[in-house]
């Protein structure tokens, strides 16, 4: 059996011209900048477009005093101590005081401060959950 790589070759290997290759190297080499920078321009607007696209997106979660919120049962219990149909969501607790934009110290409905602050990302507003709910219920309803 004869075997089909030994007789033909591929055109790449037939049309090798050593002198054009050299003179195609030093020519890529020169464009080497000019390709580095179409792909930093190409790589920074794709991050300007996940940008925008994330920022249409994105939900403020306006909290102030006395707001009342669930926070994140899972956080809360770092050792996992929980079992498998514990609620995902624990409170209610009250907004204590805002320590910075998106931190905040909370507190039992009965006055006892939580030891810890607690990030937006952890906490649920029970007010914009039951409009939620409402909405749904009123949206159902109509149907």
């Amino acid at each position: 059996m004869i075997l089909v790589e030994i007789w033909v070759h591929s055109p790449r290997v037939v049309h090798f011209n050593e002198a054009n290759n050299e003179d195609g190297s030093m020519n890529l080499l020169d464009l080497v900048e000019e390709l580095r920078d179409k792909a930093t321009i190409r790589v920074a607007a794709y991050q300007q477009r996940v940008s925008r696209y994330y920022n249409k997106r994105v939900n403020p979660r306006p909290l102030k005093e006395g707001d009342l919120i669930l926070h994140n049962a899972v956080i809360a219990d770092p050792i996992g101590t929980r079992g498998t149909l514990a609620p995902n969501w624990v409170g209610p607790y009250k907004v204590r005081r805002v320590l910075r934009p998106r931190t905040f110290k909370l507190e039992t409905l009965g006055g006892r401060e939580i030891p810890r602050a607690w990030n937006v990302e952890n906490l649920r507003s029970i007010i914009n959950d039951c409009f939620r709910y409402v909405k749904m219920f009123k949206i159902q309803e109509y149907q």
